[in-house]
């Protein structure tokens, strides 16, 4: 897989202006209900993502020095270049890696066991207790595969949201960035976390230096329990399994096959 052939979402929180257009796109595309929660306090539609909402405008408040600050973000699957909800799936084909980076779950072949929840750094997948299946953005593998953009980038007024070759963004991103800079916001940022081997979703960040004010973990990182069970823990209940039969084999051999009387005999 080249990296040209590489696509990537480029969100830049500093144009976007919380309209929710993109959860409106999102919803209809997916033939999703839209509804608004009873949030009092606060202007996001929900309070975090479910199985029928995949895309969530964070808005987060913050008070400094007698202002009011917002670090608003979109909030969806990363499509992570190493992905921890693949690496702790246990159903072969269930979860799957376009060639074009994009991050895709086979439904028929999930099972609802809940493992890339607990994989994911971002605390993205969501179990349905309808179906019993995990759902989450598919950056419209629908429509990319026909040479679409995703729906909630097509809805967006003020081109916060591009979409295209994750190098042609990522050198857009870092353009932006400088401009920022020059224009005094020295704290800008891109957010591509390292630890997941880079993010086909990125952001420009005008406070990189506290992402975690938009939400978004500082370090993301696959867990270690993940590398724990699919490695040291899986060949050991192999090896336990695979000298259980060999036991079994080799007890037959020597003793043969269990004999029983009647007891009314």
């Amino acid at each position: 897989m080249s990296a040209s052939q590489i696509v990537a979402k480029l969100i830049d929180t500093t144009t976007c202006i919380g309209c929710k257009a993109c959860e409106v796109a999102c919803q209809e595309w997916n033939d999703h209900e839209f509804t608004l929660s009873d949030l009092p306090g606060t202007y996001q539609t929900k309070p975090d993502l479910d199985h029928e909402f995949w895309n969530l405008i964070k808005f987060n408040e913050e008070e400094r020095d007698g202002q009011i600050s917002w670090f608003m973000s979109k909030y969806q699957c990363m499509h992570c270049a190493d992905p921890g909800c693949l690496a702790a799936c246990p159903a072969p084909g269930a979860i799957f890696v376009r060639d074009n980076g994009i991050v895709d779950f086979d439904h028929d072949l999930c099972i609802g066991c809940g493992y890339c929840i607990t994989g994911c750094p971002f605390d993205v997948p969501r179990l349905s207790p309808k179906t019993e299946k995990v759902y989450k953005c598919t950056l419209c593998s629908d429509r990319t595969s026909v040479g679409l953009e995703p729906a909630c980038i097509k809805a967006c007024p003020t081109n916060c949201l591009t979409f295209g070759s994750r190098e042609d963004l990522l050198a857009k991103a870092e353009s932006r960035v400088e401009t920022l800079r020059e224009d005094g916001i020295e704290q800008a940022g891109v957010y591509n976390p390292a630890g997941v081997g880079g993010t086909n979703v990125l952001y420009v960040l005008a406070q990189a230096d506290r992402v975690e004010a938009y939400g978004l973990p500082r370090d993301p990182q696959i867990p270690w329990t993940v590398a724990l069970w699919k490695g040291p823990l899986k060949w050991l209940g192999s090896a336990a399994l695979i000298g259980g039969v060999l036991g079994t084999f080799f007890h037959y051999l020597r003793y043969g096959p269990k004999e029983y009387t009647d007891a009314q005999e």
